[in-house]
C-alpha cells in the first residue's frame, strides 16, 4: 500500500479536527494534549537549531566580505518586502474602507496586553545579551542570532586547526538537530489535529456572529495578504530567484500548513529550513543564515495586518488619518515588527504601540480581538512564505542551482 504524503496527512487531519472540534467540543481535552506536546517539541529545538545553523552558516561563508554581502542581501530583502506589504495593506484598506459603519459594540472592557512596549531603541539595546545561556533558555531570538553571528565571525579568525574543528563540530550539531526535527515532523498530523480541534471548539459556535460583525474587515486583511503572497512574492521568486513560484509553493506545503495551524513563525522554522534545503534545493550555507533571521525580523504579513488594523480602528472611530499619519503607521509597523516575538498574537502588542504613537484610542483593540486568532493563521503563513521566497532569491543571487 502506497504511503500517504505528509502534506495530505496534514490536510486530512485539518479536516477531521474541524469536525471533531465542532461536534465534540466538550471532549476536546482528549485530543488537545497532542497539540500541546507537538508545539513544545518544536519549541524545544528552536534555540539549539538556530544557534548551530547560524554559526555553521557563518563559518561556511568563510570571510568577512562574504558575511557582509549575505547580511546586506538578507536584511535588504526583509525590509523591502515588509515595506511593500505595508503599502499593499494601506492601499486595500483605503479602497475598501471596512471601518466605516463598523459595530463599535465589540469594544471590551479591561483588555490588558503585555506590551513589553519596548521602544525601537530598547529593542536594539536588548539584542546584546547579558547572559547568552539565559537568552538560549528564554529563546530570545534576536540575542541568539546576534551572538551566533558574532561567534561564527570570530571563529573564522582563529587558526585553521581550531576553525576546522569548530566547523565540523557545529555542522555535526546542526545535522543532529535536523534529524530531531525530522522526527518531530512525523507527528505533525496528530499535533495539528489537537491544535485545530481546540481552536474550533473555542470559536466555532460564535463564527456566524463574528463574520456578521467583522466580515468586511477580515476580507480586507485576507485580500491584502493574498495580493502580497500571490502577486508580489511570486514575482520575486520568478525574476530574482529565476525559479517557478508554483513548484516552490508545492515544495513548501508542509511548513505552510504548519504555520497556518500553529500561528507561530518560530515553531515552524525547523520545518521550513528542512523543506527549503531538501525540496527547493537551497544550500545549507544560505538556508542556515537567511531562515533564522527571517523568522525573527521578517514579519511582512504582520506589518500588513497592523497597517490594515490601525486604519480600520481609525475609520471605526470616525478619525481620518492624513497621508503623513499613514506614513507614520507604515514606518512604525516596519520598525516595531522587527523583533516582534514569533508567537501567536504578538501583532496585537505592535498595534498597541502604533495606536499610542498616533494618539488613537487603545480601546480600539477590542474591535479586532474577536477575529485576531483567525487572521493570525493567515498572516503567519505569509510570513513563512516570504522567508522561503527570500531564501530562494538570495540563493540564486549567490549562483546556486535550485530544484524548483
Amino acid at each position: 500500500m502506497k504511503k500517504i504524503k505528509l502534506h495530505w496527512q496534514i490536510l486530512i487531519a485539518l479536516a477531521l479536527s474541524v469536525g471533531y472540534g465542532y461536534y465534540f467540543s466538550d471532549h476536546v481535552s482528549y485530543v488537545s494534549w497532542m497539540g500541546d506536546i507537538f508545539l513544545r517539541a518544536l519549541q524545544m529545538i528552536i534555540a539549539p537549531l538556530i544557534f548551530s545553523s547560524i554559526v555553521a552558516g557563518v563559518l561556511g561563508l568563510g570571510s568577512a566580505q562574504n558575511l557582509g554581502r549575505m547580511s546586506l542581501k538578507t536584511f535588504g530583502y526583509y525590509v523591502a518586502t515588509s515595506l511593500v506589504a505595508s503599502v499593499v495593506g494601506l492601499f486595500v484598506v483605503n479602497l475598501i474602507r471596512p471601518g466605516v459603519g463598523a459595530d463599535l459594540g465589540l469594544t471590551e472592557e479591561g483588555v490588558v496586553l503585555e506590551a513589553g512596549a519596548a521602544s525601537f531603541f530598547d529593542t536594539l539595546m536588548n539584542i546584546v545579551p547579558t547572559n547568552i545561556f539565559q537568552a538560549l533558555a528564554e529563546t530570545d531570538m534576536l540575542s541568539i542570532i546576534f551572538f551566533a553571528i558574532l561567534f561564527g565571525f570570530f571563529a573564522t579568525q582563529v587558526g585553521d586547526k581550531y576553525r576546522t574543528s569548530l566547523e565540523k563540530g557545529f555542522n555535526g550539531v546542526f545535522e543532529v538537530m535536523m534529524r530531531i526535527t525530522m522526527f518531530v515532523i512525523r507527528f505533525a498530523p496528530l499535533g495539528i489535529f489537537g491544535i485545530v480541534s481546540g481552536i474550533v471548539a473555542d470559536q466555532a459556535h460564535d463564527l456566524v456572529n463574528i463574520f456578521g460583525r467583522m466580515g468586511l474587515y477580515m476580507l480586507t486583511v485576507i485580500l491584502a495578504l493574498l495580493i502580497h503572497a500571490v502577486v508580489v512574492l511570486p514575482l520575486i521568486v520568478r525574476f530574482i530567484g529565476k525559479a517557478s513560484p508554483v513548484r516552490h509553493f508545492r515544495a513548501m506545503s508542509v511548513p505552510l500548513l504548519t504555520a497556518f495551524t500553529t500561528s507561530s513563525s518560530s515553531a515552524t522554522l525547523p520545518l521550513a529550513m528542512e523543506a527549503v534545503e531538501k525540496n527547493s534545493g537551497v544550500s545549507k550555507k544560505v538556508a542556515s543564515f537567511v531562515m533564522p533571521i527571517g523568522a525573527t525580523i521578517n514579519m511582512c504579513g504582520t506589518a500588513l495586518y497592523e497597517c490594515v488594523s490601525v486604519l480600520f480602528i481609525a475609520q471605526a472611530y470616525g478619525i481620518e488619518l492624513s497621508f503623513v499619519q499613514q506614513l507614520i503607521v507604515v514606518l512604525t509597523a516596519l520598525l516595531a515588527s522587527i523583533g516582534a516575538a514569533g508567537i501567536p498574537m504578538a501583532g496585537l502588542v505592535v498595534i498597541t504601540i502604533i495606536l499610542s504613537v498616533l494618539g488613537l484610542p487603545l480601546e480600539g483593540i477590542g474591535l479586532i480581538l474577536a477575529v485576531e486568532r483567525i487572521l493570525d493563521m493567515f498572516r503567519t503563513s505569509v510570513n513563512i512564505w516570504s522567508d522561503t521566497c527570500g531564501a530562494v532569491a538570495i540563493a540564486r543571487t549567490e549562483g546556486e542551482q535550485l530544484k524548483v
